[in-house]
């Protein structure tokens, strides 16, 4: 099976907002999609190890807000690349809370949905919970929903592993295994490593953050001037987590 067919399948873009016991967690969601019109009902997917699948689970609501199109790297990687475990992924953020204490994202948003849990399905990997829209509003008509093709192909992204939409690149055919594996697509362009260690900048291929040896990863413990060879095999992303076979020389 070919697998880059996937690609042809269209997603949108969304912060996915929820709360449980006075705490708000959210994450970037490109699978959802409306499943009937009377009574309205939104579906998404949320993978089970993400704190949000419990928090939904538990509280029987969650929002959906729509990015526009020229959303910032910032906020997708907010909500796409981090842990609620660890950070406030609200805080800096323009959003509101309904009057069942959901948050709704509205910063860089084109329209939002408050949802109640109507039905949940178990499909293995990812729970798939059906809500009934309970409210919703248009923000800017004016503004362009992005896409999940436009994010791929013009801005660089790649869906989080946690993502129903997440290509394991093992699978990928041999050939192109060897070939650049980036915004999820092939480039027929030899990786060419720097050789030797030097102060070669490297790029997560995840969610395009530079790894600068001139100025290391103080918050890890790697001083300036470490170069990316010598970061330890433990070494992640400071924004994804991504381990270091996910960079790549630039």
């Amino acid at each position: 099976m070919n697998i880059e067919a996937f690609y042809a399948l269209s997603y949108g873009l969304y912060v996915v907002g929820t709360a449980n016991k006075g705490r708000k967690n959210g994450y970037v969601a490109n699978t959802a999609f409306q499943v009937t019109a009377t009574p309205e009902q939104i579906a998404i997917s949320c993978n089970k190890d993400n704190l949000s699948a419990e928090m939904i689970d538990q509280s029987g609501y969650f929002s959906l807000s729509v990015l526009e199109k020229d959303a910032s790297k910032e906020i997708i990687n907010r909500f796409g690349y981090k842990s609620g475990k660890s950070v406030d992924k609200f805080e800096g953020v323009k959003f509101f809370e309904t009057r069942n204490g959901v948050p709704v994202v509205t910063e860089e948003c084109v329209a939002w949905f408050e949802c109640k849990v109507e039905q949940k399905l178990d499909v293995g990997t990812h729970i798939l919970f059906i809500g009934r829209v309970l409210e919703g509003e248009y923000l800017n008509k004016d503004k362009e929903s992005m896409t999940y093709t436009y994010y791929r192909q013009v801005r660089n992204g790649v869906s989080p592993k946690n993502s129903p939409t997440y290509v394991d690149k093992s699978l990928l055919p041999e050939k192109e295994k060897e070939t650049v594996v980036k915004e999820e697509k092939i480039e027929e362009v030899p990786v060419e490593k720097p050789k030797g260690k030097s102060l070669q900048k490297w790029e997560c291929i995840i969610c395009g953050h530079i790894y600068d040896p001139a100025v290391g990863d103080p918050d890890s413990g790697i001083a300036p001037g470490t170069a990316f060879e010598d970061l330890p095999d433990d070494w992640v992303c400071p924004d994804c987590g991504a381990d270091k076979s996910e960079f790549e020389p630039i």
